[in-house]
């Protein structure tokens, strides 16, 4: 059986993942994270596409190519998530399973960050549990991709 590939994308400044309010986003580095990312879709049977942009135009671009290559998309906003309608029609337009991650609860913080204009194109969302939730969206993920290949 030939694996799967999946798209994990991250938005603005999560390239500063370890130094950037450590006490809010965790210790662990964006590598740390696409590590375990791709020893868990290994794991799994699927292989992983990671990436990381400060621009909101690559990451609709990488939602696009995502939609045409990748059997299922996990994506982390991050700043994005509250602000981005361009990001919104990108993953409405993506017919493949989707899943919004974040690694803080959003609904926890100030009150600009607790409204997800994104969140209402994915099929689920993952908040609140640090690294170990892309962990977490990873195996939700795949559960959906069977779930609609059945």
């Amino acid at each position: 059986m030939t694996a799967k590939t999946i798209y994990v994308l991250n938005g603005p400044n999560l390239n500063l993942l370890g130094q950037r309010e450590p006490e809010i986003y965790g210790s662990d580095t964006l590598a740390d994270i696409e590590t375990a990312c791709t020893a868990c879709s290994r794991g799994l049977g699927l292989t992983i596409e990671f990436r990381q942009s400060n621009s909101e135009g690559d990451l609709v671009d990488w939602v696009q190519e995502a939609n045409s290559k990748g059997a299922g998309l996990i994506i982390n906003p991050a700043a994005y998530t509250h602000t981005s309608i361009a990001l919104l029609d990108a993953l409405k337009a993506a017919s493949i399973p989707k899943i919004e991650l974040h690694l803080s609860n959003i609904h926890a913080r100030e009150a600009f960050r607790q409204h997800s204009v994104t969140a209402a194109a994915a099929d689920g969302v993952i908040m609140g549990f640090g690294a170990t939730g892309y962990r977490l969206a990873i195996e939700a993920l795949k559960s959906l991709i069977e779930n609609r290949a059945s």
